[in-house]
């Protein structure tokens, strides 16, 4: 089914759930063939393959990844030793910007995007209504959320299995594990980065239905990221840090450790569940009774 056929659906189909299904089949493959979703896509796998090429080049004379203090993300003074942490660090590196911004310039254009383009009137024409595409919409985000977090994994271990030896790895807790227990852990570490990005999605989606500007969705999504990420960072605002979107993001390092703390993954699920509730909710308030008639 293309998205002509969604777009001008028969007079007498029914919203049956395959041509729900027809529908997030057309918003999937015509969001990621966007060439503004390939680009992200592009950046994002290009970062772990930088970050590794980086420490290698520091530590080929017998230096320390991340300088004499140890600075860097999470794991770089690990990546040398094994490969499969470059995929943890790279997480750990596009997590707190790179991540959210694609996830919210796709969100901030979901629905913002459709109505500047004219388009908005035309799928509301099709009898799946309202609620059905906002939530096909949202599906397309969540779905991102985990392309782009698999993007940057893979991209990750490839680059790690070139540049670095690949074997037994050590917990922060200090065990040994095997290579194939490390790489199941690395898949539920990316599992976890992109269930956070969840309450961004949720979020750039309800601003893309505040206006008719792609573009000033998207900004307005990626600015208030970046003012959250601040506020999460002055010491002074302690006490609403803990129910700020991103304040556990980093918590997906808790499945390094043997056994697994499971608080803060838990507190950080939570919170991103609350987010996509409360946000998602005022997105169905706003668009069921959003003009499209402009």
């Amino acid at each position: 089914m293309s998205r002509a056929d969604v777009l001008q659906p028969d007079a007498v189909r029914g919203p049956s759930p395959l041509w729900t299904f027809g529908l997030l089949r057309s918003e999937l493959v015509t969001t990621v063939r966007r060439w503004r979703t390939l680009a992200l896509l592009g950046v994002l796998a290009a970062v772990p393959v930088l970050v590794g090429i980086a420490v290698k080049i520091e530590t080929r004379g017998g230096g320390p990844a991340g300088g004499a203090s140890g600075e860097g993300p999470a794991f770089i003074s690990q990546i040398t030793n094994n490969g499969l942490f470059l995929v943890f660090t790279a997480l750990a590196a596009t997590l707190p910007f790179f991540l959210p911004m694609a996830v919210g310039v796709v969100a901030g254009d979901a629905v913002a995007g459709e109505a500047g383009a004219g388009t908005l009137r035309y799928l509301l024409v099709a009898p799946a209504g309202r609620t059905r595409l906002l939530l096909v919409k949202y599906t397309t985000v969540m779905a991102f959320c985990l392309l782009a977090t698999l993007v940057v994994a893979v991209s990750a271990l490839i680059a790690g299995a070139l540049l670095f030896p690949l074997g037994e790895l050590t917990t922060i807790s200090g065990t040994r594990i095997s290579f194939a227990d490390g790489l199941g852990r690395a898949l539920l570490i990316a599992l976890a980065v992109a269930a956070s990005l969840i309450g961004v999605a949720a979020l750039g989606l309800f601003v893309s239905t505040l206006t008719n500007s792609g573009i000033a969705a998207m900004a307005t999504t990626v600015g208030l990221l970046i003012t959250v990420q601040i506020i999460d960072q002055i010491p002074q605002l302690h006490a609403v840090q803990p129910y700020l979107f991103p304040h556990y993001w980093l918590s997906f390092a808790d499945l390094m450790r043997d056994p697994v703390y499971w608080d803060d993954l838990v507190k950080n699920l939570g919170l991103q569940a609350l987010y996509a509730a409360v946000f998602g909710s005022a997105a169905w308030a706003r668009f069921t009774a959003k003009d499209i008639s402009a």
